[in-house]
């Protein structure tokens, strides 16, 4: 019996999991940054001057804040895949359940290239699927593009999930996170 939990316990770890994303904007970020190394018990995996995030495996979240966009408050939530045939089940799940999706392939935004999609729910909430490809040194890509510093990544035109949607909702042809 040991032999056979050991190999269960083999194949767990070779299973590869989604991690839940949550992302908020906050006022200040060192106070914020503060608050959740205590919290979390350990510093941020990565930090700019506007934006931290960690990357904790128990729980298995990747939380993220910034100070960008509108109201400080939930900015979106999602989740974030280790493969790209994980993120594929999550398009097909979305599209099954006949809910308004937002393909933007791969993009950049928080620091990091990402292939994603989002879907927003009943309440106008964002929710984010993504597979991080690699990180990069800014925020997104088109930052020089963007200067209006109230959404990051959200054209002029488009519409975010919710009024208040900082940088990261679903916006048509948006090139962000």
């Amino acid at each position: 019996m040991p032999c056979r939990a050991s190999h269960r316990l083999s194949l767990l770890k070779r299973t590869t999991m989604k991690r839940f994303h949550v992302h908020i904007r906050v006022e200040d970020l060192s106070a914020s940054v503060a608050f959740y190394e205590r919290l979390f018990s350990a510093p941020p995996t990565r930090l700019e001057t506007d934006y931290a995030k960690w990357m904790l495996d128990d729980p298995r979240v990747n939380f993220a804040i910034s100070t960008r966009g509108g109201k400080p408050g939930l900015d979106h939530l999602g989740f974030q895949t280790d493969t790209s045939e994980e993120l594929v089940q999550l398009k097909v799940q979305a599209n099954n359940a006949d809910m308004r999706m937002i393909d933007e392939g791969e993009t950049s935004c928080c620091y990091a290239q990402s292939d994603k999609h989002w879907i927003t729910d009943p309440q106008g909430i964002a929710w984010e699927h993504f597979h991080t490809l690699g990180n990069i040194p800014v925020f997104n890509e088109n930052q020089a593009v963007n200067a209006s510093g109230s959404a990051c990544c959200a054209s002029p035109t488009a519409k975010p999930a919710s009024a208040t949607s900082a940088c990261c909702g679903p916006a048509s042809s948006s090139s962000c996170c």
